[in-house]
C-alpha cells in the first residue's frame, strides 16, 4: 500500500515516521529522567518538612490530658497537603497530635522513610523539652505524611505533555513533509504538465522546461528534450516513408486499372469465341482478372484515403444503393437467400459509387462466410437523424477475439480459405468513417450482423 500512494506523501510520511521516532525516544529519556526527578525531589522535599517541624515543634502541657502544640500542626500540614501524626515514645498517640481527617496509616517503627496506605512517610524520633519551665526532657515519634497521589498527577501531566509534544510535532513534521515535498518536487510537476500538454497538442516542437540549477531534475528535462526531438525526426521518417508508400500504391492502382481493362475486354472476348476447355480457361482467367480489379480499386480508394482527399458528395438514396448492390450480389447467392428491406428513400450527402462499393462488400462477406441455404438480410432504416445499412445473417457469426481487428487491412478469417484479399470490410469503416458515420458488428445469436449509420442530408452531417 505504500507503494501505492504518491510520492509527496510518502516523503511526508517517512519525515514524521522519524520525527515520531526521534520524539518518542527523547520523550522516554527525558520522561524517565524527569521523572526520577520529581520524586527525589519529592522525598527531599518530605523530608526537609519533617525536619523542619521537628526543628519548630514545641509541646507544652495544659493540663494532665491536653497539650498545645506549636506550630499548629494543620496549618503546617495544610501547603503539601500533607497528613502529620505525634506519638509517645511507646507509641502512643498524643493528644490532639494528629492532623484532622488523617488516614490510619502503621504505627512508627523506626526513623526512615516508607510508604503506606498511598503515602510517603517521613518518621522522625525527636527529643523535646516540655514548655512552662518544668525543662522536662521527652521523645516523641513524628510522621510526616504526603499523598504519593500529588507526585502521580505530576507525573501524568509530564506524560500528558510529552505525548502532546509527540503527536504535535509528528504533525507539524508531516505538515512540513508535504510542503517540502511540494516544492521539491515543482520541477516535476512542470515536467509532468508539459508532456501532458505535449501528449494533447501531439506537438513534439515544444520543451519541457528546464529548472535553473544543474540538478537530476533539470537532466530529466535535457533527457525529455532530446527523446522529443529523437521521436520528431522518427516520426518525420515515417511519415515520409508512408506518403511515399500511399504515393506508389496509388500511382500502381491507377497505372494497373488501363492494362486490366484491356485484359479483361480480350478476356471477354476469348471466352466467348471459344469452347470447350479453352472457354473454361479463358473465363478462368476473366474471374480472377475481374477480382485483381476489385483489389486494385480497392488499394485505390484506401490509397486516397490515406491521403485525405475529398469525397465528391452528392445526394444519393441509401434504400436504392442497398437494393442495387443486392441485386449485383445475387449472381454470387446461388446458393444463399437474400432478402432486401427498404421500404422509403433514405437521402444522404455522399459518393454513390463508393457507398455501392460499401453495401456490396458488406453483403458478399455475408455470403463468403456462411454456409448454403443461409439467409442474409438487408435493411436500410432510418433512425432520428441517421439512416442504417444493416446487414444481417444466421450463419455461425463470428468469434468474440475476431470482432476486435475484423475491420484492419489485410485481415482474414479462419473460414476465408483464399477467397478474400482482406480488404473488403477494412472498405466498408474507410467509406464509412469519409461519410461521416460508423460501423460495427454484433452478435445475432445465430449469426452476425453489421450496422452502417451514415447522417441523412436533412440532418446537417458530412
Amino acid at each position: 500500500m505504500f507503494d501505492r500512494i504518491s510520492i509527496r506523501w510518502r516523503l511526508a510520511l517517512v519525515s514524521a515516521g522519524l520525527t515520531f521516532l526521534i520524539l518518542c525516544a527523547f520523550a522516554a529519556v527525558f520522561g524517565s529522567l524527569t521523572t526520577s526527578r520529581l520524586r527525589a525531589d519529592f522525598v527531599r522535599d518530605t523530608a526537609d518538612a519533617a525536619r523542619r517541624l521537628e526543628e519548630r515543634l514545641t509541646i507544652t502541657p495544659t493540663s494532665s490530658t491536653e497539650f498545645r502544640i506549636t506550630p499548629p500542626l494543620e496549618l503546617y500540614a495544610s501547603p503539601n497537603n500533607a497528613t502529620i501524626r505525634l506519638f509517645f515514645a511507646d507509641r502512643e498517640p498524643i493528644p490532639g497530635g494528629v492532623t484532622p481527617g488523617a488516614p490510619k496509616l502503621s504505627l512508627p517503627s523506626k526513623p526512615g522513610t516508607s510508604e503506606s496506605a498511598g503515602y510517603l512517610i517521613e518518621t522522625r524520633l525527636a527529643s523535646l523539652t516540655s514548655g512552662g519551665g518544668s525543662g522536662l526532657s521527652f521523645q516523641i515519634w513524628i510522621e510526616y505524611a504526603r499523598p504519593l497521589a500529588d507526585l502521580r498527577q505530576t507525573v501524568n501531566a509530564l506524560r500528558l505533555v510529552l505525548v502532546g509534544g509527540i503527536i504535535g510535532g509528528s504533525l507539524l513534521a508531516l505538515l512540513g513533509g508535504l510542503a517540502l515535498a511540494r516544492r521539491s518536487l515543482r520541477p516535476i510537476t512542470d515536467l509532468t504538465a508539459a508532456a501532458q500538454e505535449i501528449a494533447r497538442t501531439r506537438d513534439p516542437d515544444r520543451h519541457v522546461p528546464e529548472p535553473p540549477t544543474d540538478d537530476e531534475v533539470a537532466e530529466l528535462a535535457r533527457t525529455f528534450d532530446e527523446m522529443l526531438s529523437a521521436l520528431e525526426a522518427s516520426r518525420g521518417e515515417t511519415e515520409g516513408a508512408l506518403a511515399r508508400q500511399r504515393e506508389f500504391v496509388a500511382d500502381a492502382s491507377h497505372e494497373l486499372r488501363t492494362p486490366l481493362t484491356s485484359i479483361l475486354a480480350n478476356l471477354e472476348l476469348l471466352s466467348d469465341s471459344l469452347d470447350g476447355d479453352r472457354k473454361e480457361a479463358a473465363s478462368s482467367a476473366l474471374r480472377s482478372s475481374q477480382r485483381m480489379r476489385r483489389i486494385v480499386g480497392d488499394l485505390l480508394l484506401l490509397a486516397r484515403s490515406d491521403d485525405q482527399q475529398p469525397v465528391s458528395r452528392q445526394p444519393i438514396d441509401l434504400a436504392k444503393i442497398a437494393t442495387e448492390a443486392s441485386a449485383e450480389a445475387s449472381a454470387l447467392a446461388t446458393n444463399h437467400h437474400l432478402k432486401v428491406d427498404a421500404p422509403r428513400p433514405l437521402i444522404i450527402n455522399g459518393d454513390g459509387d463508393q457507398l455501392h462499393r460499401l453495401a456490396l462488400n458488406l453483403i458478399e462477406n455475408a455470403i463468403r462466410h456462411t454456409p448454403a441455404a443461409t439467409t442474409v438480410r438487408i435493411c436500410a432504416e432510418g433512425d432520428g437523424n441517421e439512416a442504417c445499412l444493416i446487414v444481417s445473417d444466421d450463419g455461425p457469426g463470428i468469434a468474440a477475439e475476431q470482432r476486435a481487428r475484423i475491420f484492419e487491412r489485410f485481415v482474414r478469417r479462419s473460414s476465408d480459405h483464399g477467397g478474400s484479399s482482406g480488404l473488403g470490410l477494412a472498405i466498408v469503416r474507410t467509406v464509412a468513417e469519409s461519410h461521416g458515420g460508423s460501423v460495427s458488428v454484433e452478435d445475432a445469436q445465430p449469426g452476425a450482423t453489421f450496422i452502417v449509420h451514415l447522417p441523412l442530408a436533412s440532418s446537417g452531417g458530412a
